[in-house]
């Protein structure tokens, strides 16, 4: 199993994940993770602190000479801004300042149940932690997976497909050149004019001191039948992949396939009819059996069906407003406007970035579960033994 830890604060020294169950043999570098990193700080409509921060990555465990040892691999990025808070979030007990405390929890943050859960009387200690700043070594984390994926021709990626309630429309063409079209846009997306208007929404909202959200979709191709299982509620693939994204900061809704969409279809313009032509195979398909229509998201009975994995997932406005909403005081109890913290005004292309890193973690870790073994070379022949097991099916 893949399986990682993530630890640090917003304004402390650093970001650190450490993976364990990662084969050995995989090919790795911090190139490869900083163009991750280098992609979830770009965006329109991103605020200030993409302006100090250039997230890097340091490997300092796990991997020798560019490749995986099948040991813990140590993953950190460093917060640049932490010279600015080295006093406000020392561990030392000597730069304790009360004064400095937050006590105007922020409407839709963590800042208020996280307080009363764990009898804090500082909100900073609930946002450091709480900050979709944690995502940067997640998805550091998802590059690693990504990397591992790659190994076996499975590739991850997606687009940005509404901002602000505004659809785009992707033009049809495969999905990695959909990928390729949304790597040249600011917004990751796929429609030149949609793109165009929801940078005027963001520009709008900003004026505004508002916020928007929006819907991005990751894609994987290169599947297998028969990721995931239906013989426990736990090891559905789509219950685990939405429990993925739905960890994401801000995500609020998780779609697979049609999602919401096929409660308001008969079943005839819902399931996927099922075809089989033998000479798939020879064309380096992995199963002889196909279907013409995705509604399924390839995902039935919670396992992978051969086709394209296909999830979207709902990002919620940013709650950080620079025209604040109503909160209280924590301490006087008083009605005061919510404390304001550097903020973007939309952040949907970085969470498109975060949930390829969730979803290719999760997908990882069903691969590794389904074809296990110590080294690359020990799942390619696991791998290739089940396909020969339903190459004639």
């Amino acid at each position: 199993m893949l399986r990682y830890l993530t630890a640090g604060e917003s304004h402390g020294p650093q970001l650190t994940a450490i993976i364990e169950g990662m084969p050995s043999s995989v090919p790795l570098s911090t190139e490869s993770i900083n163009h991750e990193l280098a992609r979830r700080q770009q965006g329109y409509g991103r605020g200030g602190r993409m302006l100090i921060e250039k997230d890097t990555a340091e490997i300092l465990s796990g991997v020798r000479w560019g490749e995986t040892l099948a040991s813990p691999v140590t993953l950190v990025v460093r917060n640049r801004d932490w010279q600015n808070w080295s006093e406000k979030m020392s561990p030392l007990s000597e730069y304790r300042d009360d004064s400095s405390a937050v006590t105007r929890p922020r409407p839709g943050h963590a800042d208020l149940s996280g307080a009363l859960k764990y009898d804090h009387h500082d909100v900073r200690n609930i946002l450091e932690r709480s900050s979709a700043r944690e995502t940067a070594v997640r998805v550091a984390v998802g590059a690693a997976a990504k990397a591992l994926l790659q190994v076996f021709d499975i590739r991850v990626g997606g687009f940005v497909s509404e901002v602000g309630g505004i659809l785009a429309s992707p033009p049809d063409l495969p999905l990695e050149d959909l990928w390729a079209l949304a790597a040249q846009s600011e917004m990751f997306c796929c429609d030149d004019l949609a793109e165009q208007r929801m940078k005027h929404a963001i520009d709008t909202a900003k004026a505004a001191g508002d916020t928007l959200g929006g819907v991005v979709e990751v894609q994987v191709v290169g599947l297998p039948p028969g990721l995931g299982s239906y013989v426990q509620w736990d090891r559905k693939l789509d219950a685990r992949l939405t429990m993925a994204l739905m960890s994401i900061q801000a995500i609020k809704g998780v779609e697979v396939g049609l999602g919401f969409e096929s409660a308001r279809r008969p079943g005839s313009q819902v399931h996927d009819e099922l075809f089989r032509d033998a000479g798939r195979i020879d064309q380096g398909a992995k199963s002889a059996y196909y279907r013409i229509t995705n509604h399924a998201g390839g995902i039935e009975g919670g396992m992978s069906n051969g086709e394209p994995i296909r999830v979207r997932a709902a990002m919620k406005p940013i709650p950080t407003l620079y025209k604040p909403l109503r909160s209280v005081d924590m301490l006087t109890h008083e009605p005061f406007e919510a404390a304001v913290e550097r903020s973007d005004t939309c952040a949907v292309p970085a969470a498109l970035v975060v949930a390829e890193a969730v979803v290719a973690i999760e997908i990882a870790n069903a691969f590794l579960e389904k074809f296990g073994g110590d080294s690359v070379g020990e799942i390619k022949r696991n791998l290739n033994g089940y396909c020969e097991q339903i190459r004639n099916a």
